[in-house]
Formats: structure tokens, sequence, C-alpha cells
């Protein structure tokens, strides 16, 4: 009997394929949502903010409840998908889901600081679902102060599908503001890096200087204003610098001399 050992002989390429298929990511899924319904909570949101590193351009929070007899397919963390891919879904999303969307302006960010200004974006957007939920997943490790419980997840926009959902919303949002910002602001290049710090962005900031819709406390674009409207830095006092204070009496002191002085 002869044996076509081809079938079974792996093939070189076996061993990379196999390493790459442990090393992917698994996508995001529905199960803790499917948990807590189970349970007979409902509704259930999950909630993500897109923006927190950019220069330039607001924060852009979304919350989304998921309808579980119409979860559009191919719903992943937004990173993970190609900006044609996630206009795709954010039409699906909307259509079959409750979406709300909250935004937090630069003022906000410069006058609270970027993590609050974020989380702030993240609770309007929960308390503006059309209905309220009883369970708020959110990405990230913070909790917001929501009525109902609130569960924070590491890395949840690639675990709940949930936060994907709201992922996909908040990033197709953005990026669709920073491109009408850049018909006000032309010459930044705001509909390609969306007001991130790459190069480009940092050489326009140079070069033009800040607009309204940067960021002004992140250091690039506190530089640029320094440099361009100097008379808007107010200066910072030297801590180590010695002053030299004059005193004068305005009565003479007598002092009285030991005897024999």
């Amino acid at each position: 009997m002869i044996r076509d050992r081809s079938a079974t002989k792996p093939t070189k390429d076996a061993p990379a394929k196999a390493a790459a298929k442990k090393a992917a990511p698994a996508k995001a899924s529905f199960r803790r949502e499917r948990a807590l319904i189970k349970r007979g909570i409902w509704p259930i949101a999950g909630c993500d903010e897109a923006g927190r590193g950019p220069l330039a351009g607001p924060v852009v929070a979304a919350a989304v409840i998921l309808d579980p007899d119409r979860i559009p397919r191919g719903i992943d963390d937004s990173k993970r998908l190609t900006a044609e891919e996630r206009e795709r879904l954010f039409d699906r999303i909307c259509a079959t889901a409750q979406v709300s969307v909250a935004v937090a302006s630069p003022a906000r960010i410069d006058r609270d600081n970027i993590l609050r200004a974020s989380l702030w974006a993240l609770k309007r957007a929960v308390v503006a679902l059309p209905e309220a939920p009883r369970h708020v997943f959110v990405d990230g490790r913070d909790r917001l102060d929501t009525p109902c419980d609130c569960e924070a997840v590491i890395g949840g926009d690639g675990i709940v599908l949930s936060i994907a959902a709201a992922s996909i919303v908040a990033k197709v949002t953005r990026d669709r503001l920073m491109c009408a910002l850049a018909q006000d602001c032309p010459g930044y290049g705001f509909e390609q890096h969306k007001g991130y710090g790459v190069p480009e962005h940092l050489d326009a900031l140079d070069r033009l200087g800040p607009t309204v819709h940067h960021r002004s406390f992140f250091a690039p674009v506190a530089a640029a204003r320094a440099k361009h409207m100097p008379w808007t830095v107010e200066p910072v006092p030297d801590l180590f610098e010695v002053a030299v204070v004059e005193v004068q009496a305005e009565t003479p002191v007598e002092i009285d001399a030991p005897a024999g002085l």
C-alpha cells in the first residue's frame, strides 16, 4: 500500500500561519451584553470617545444601545477598521441602534483638562440616549457617574461589542467635524491628520500659529502661541530670582551701648 505523505506533511509556512492565527486579536463580541440580558438587565449601553490625543479639535463621545436582533456584521474596534468600513458601519449602527453623541470643545479641554473633558462628554452622551440604560460599559479605567451601574473595561473597544460600536460612531463623527474645520482653517491639513501632532501639522503650527480650534495648553500649541502671539502668554515668575529689598526706618532707633565701650 502506497501512502500519499504529502497530505499529512506540514508545509514550510505552517508554523508561521499558526503563529499569525494565534497572534491575531479576537474581535469584540456581544458576550457580556448577553450575560446581562439573561439576568433581566436591559437596556445596555456602550460608550467610547475619540480625540484625546490631537492638538486641535474637540473630543467626541458616543453612546450606543445595540438591538440584539439587528446587530450589524463587522463591528469591531474602530482602529482595526478602514475609513470605508467605519463609514459603512456608522450608517448601519445609526439605522438599527439607539445612538447619542456629545462633544467637548477645545475651550472645555483647556479649562478642565483632557481627562475631565472626556469623562464629561461620555456622561453627556449616556444621558442623551433616547432610552435610559440600566448598565453602561465604558472604555478605559474610569467609571462614569451615571444613575445606573457603570463598568469600565480596559481595551473595551476591542472586547465589548457595544463599546466597539460607540468607538465607530465617535470616530466617524469626529473625522467629519475635522474635515469641516479644514474648510474654515485652510493650510493646517485637518482633513488629513484630523488634528493629531504629525510633522505636517507641527510645521503648519510653526508657520501659521494656532487657531481657536487648537488646545492652548498642549505643548506644541503653547510654543506656537508664544512665537506668533507673545502678548497672550503670561510671564512666569522666576522662583529663584533674588529680590533686593530696601528698608528705611521712619524713626531713629537708639541702642544702649554697654558701659565701658
